[in-house]
């Protein structure tokens, strides 16, 4: 279980800065009016699939963690440090993880690059807002 949560803390880097540089690759050629090209396919797609392996990775960390083997859901809910990631920080990201599949899926459906960039630029600076929120901090550093 140790592997699997270093895992998923030292994925999360390359998921941050994925989202960081889709997000702002969407948003500097939404507002500069670039044509969307296959290296913002490629950019906005491997944002989409790190997001889904930290996903996986989260969700079978989250079960062999067990927080609910011990703890009923009230104890769990009272107590700050165990809801934030048994139920915040999953839920959270989870929605993060939502918003980008629907943007990217979205975005393939128009045609000119200036509503593709659009879509993209919405739904991925809130799901980057809500990973940055979400992101625990203190065991980062």
């Amino acid at each position: 279980m140790e592997t699997l949560q270093f895992i998923h803390s030292y994925w999360a880097y390359l998921v941050l800065l994925v989202l960081v540089l889709a997000t702002l690759n969407a948003l500097f050629k939404f507002f500069g009016d670039k044509e969307f090209d296959a290296k913002d396919f490629r950019i906005s797609l491997f944002a989409l699939i790190t997001m889904h392996i930290q996903l996986l990775i989260g969700i079978i960390l989250w079960f062999t963690k067990g927080y609910f083997d011990e703890l009923s859901v009230g104890e769990v809910m009272k107590n700050d440090a165990i809801r934030k990631l048994a139920v915040e920080h999953p839920s959270t990201m989870l929605i993060a993880v939502a918003l980008v599949t629907i943007g990217y899926s979205k975005h393939k459906k128009k045609l000119v690059s200036k509503p593709k960039f659009k879509i993209l630029s919405i739904f991925y600076t809130i799901a980057l807002a809500l990973v940055l929120y979400m992101i625990p901090w203190n065991l980062w550093f």
